[in-house]
Formats: C-alpha cells, sequence, structure tokens
C-alpha cells in the first residue's frame, strides 16, 4: 500500500489508479471491514488524526478531483462527503524520499511522465498535506 504524499497529478495512468484502489483499502481498514492491514505504516498518519475517515475521504477526494481532470470514471460516492478543514503535516524529506521513489517507478513503465517530472524544480503535495522542514517520516519504510 502506497498512499503518496504528492500531487496525484504526478501520477500515470497505472499510478493514480492504483492509488485510487489503495485509498479506498485504506478507507475500509479505518472503517475496520478488513481483517489486512490494520496496522501498515501509511495508515498512522490517517490514523492520528482526530477524525480518521474525513481524513483519509479528504486525501481521496483529491485524487477523485485529478480522476475527473483526466476524464476517468472513478466512483464518487466510494467516499464521503465530509471533510477534514486542516492540513495535515508531512515532512520535505518525506516529500523528496517519494518523489525519488515515484520516478524510479515512471522510468521503467512511463518514461515521457518521467522525464516531465524530472524538470520539476518544486514538489506539490496532495491538498491535504502541509509541508513542513523535515527528514524522512518515521512511518515510513525505507527501502
Amino acid at each position: 500500500m502506497r498512499l503518496w504524499s504528492l500531487h496525484p497529478k504526478y501520477m500515470d495512468s497505472k499510478g493514480i489508479v492504483a492509488l485510487w484502489r489503495e485509498g479506498l483499502l485504506a478507507r475500509a481498514v479505518l472503517m475496520g471491514k478488513t481483517k489486512g492491514y490494520r496496522n501498515h505504516p501509511q495508515l498512522q498518519r490517517f490514523k492520528s488524526q482526530d477524525e480518521p475517515l474525513k481524513a483519509i475521504d479528504t486525501y481521496l477526494y483529491q485524487v477523485y478531483l485529478e480522476s475527473q481532470r483526466r476524464g476517468y470514471s472513478f466512483k464518487r460516492e466510494k467516499i464521503g462527503d465530509e471533510f477534514i478543514q486542516y492540513q495535515i503535516p508531512v515532512s520535505s524529506g518525506q516529500m523528496e524520499y517519494e518523489f525519488k521513489h515515484l520516478k524510479k517507478k515512471l522510468k521503467l513503465r512511463n518514461i515521457s511522465m518521467y522525464r516531465k517530472l524530472r524538470e520539476l524544480d518544486e514538489i506539490l503535495p496532495n491538498p491535504v498535506f502541509r509541508i513542513f522542514n523535515g527528514e524522512i517520516e518515521d512511518w515510513e519504510v525505507v527501502g
């Protein structure tokens, strides 16, 4: 499971579809509807929120909006209608780590998207997140 901190606009078609599916799985975990993935490290930042379900729905809504910009048919009704009104902090180190990780994936499966991303000077997060200066997050499994 990878719940990218990066803005969903950086995902290629395979990446955004996988992100939507994995986000929906995370949502099911937070609702107590699964037996697996309950302690997955990627869920920590959502579980730590006062309203975890609203936090993941806010995250997924941004993925949904990107899917709409691309003309995809993600089902809006799969997420809730209530969102958090604040941003969740994510470290600059985490953003850099994920961006490098994404570029490695794209270099193998979508070279044109990789070339676009390697030219970027600024990396934007999913709008649910606010970047602060810091190292890779403690919950990240660095590999």
